[in-house]
């Protein structure tokens, strides 16, 4: 079974019996990622936290605005979202949509196939 189709439930529950726990952290404002020359800044970051046998791994989703120490911004860091054509058959198949509505959502979505499918089924 390919781990990015699994159902949420079954990866759940074979994550516990590995003994990891995954939890997002909620209301999270700015995530500051600090080097001797630069600062990454992640506004409005969604964090999750896996506890893997003790060991806490924090995963931080979002696009940073990346400042000199001195405080001038020098650019902002663009996201690639590489859509396959498996996901777009996927979320055309499951709103009955074409497959360019389909890309399109996955787009605006940054690639989230249940975001796109939720968006497609209310228009």
């Amino acid at each position: 079974m390919i781990p990015g189709r699994m159902n949420p439930r079954q990866m759940q529950q074979m994550m516990k019996r590995l003994g990891i726990n995954v939890r997002e952290i909620e209301n999270v404002e700015e995530i500051i990622i600090r080097t001797d020359t630069k600062e990454y800044i992640f506004d409005n970051a969604e964090v999750t936290v896996m506890d893997a046998q003790g060991q806490k791994t924090y995963q931080i989703t979002g696009r940073p605005r990346i400042v000199d120490r001195i405080g001038k911004v020098e650019e902002e860091v663009e996201e690639e979202v590489v859509i396959s054509l498996e996901d777009i058959n996927l979320v055309a198949e499951q709103t009955g949509k074409t497959k360019e509505q389909a890309k399109k959502a996955l787009e605006e979505t940054n690639g989230d196939i249940a975001e796109a499918i939720i968006k497609l089924s209310k228009t």
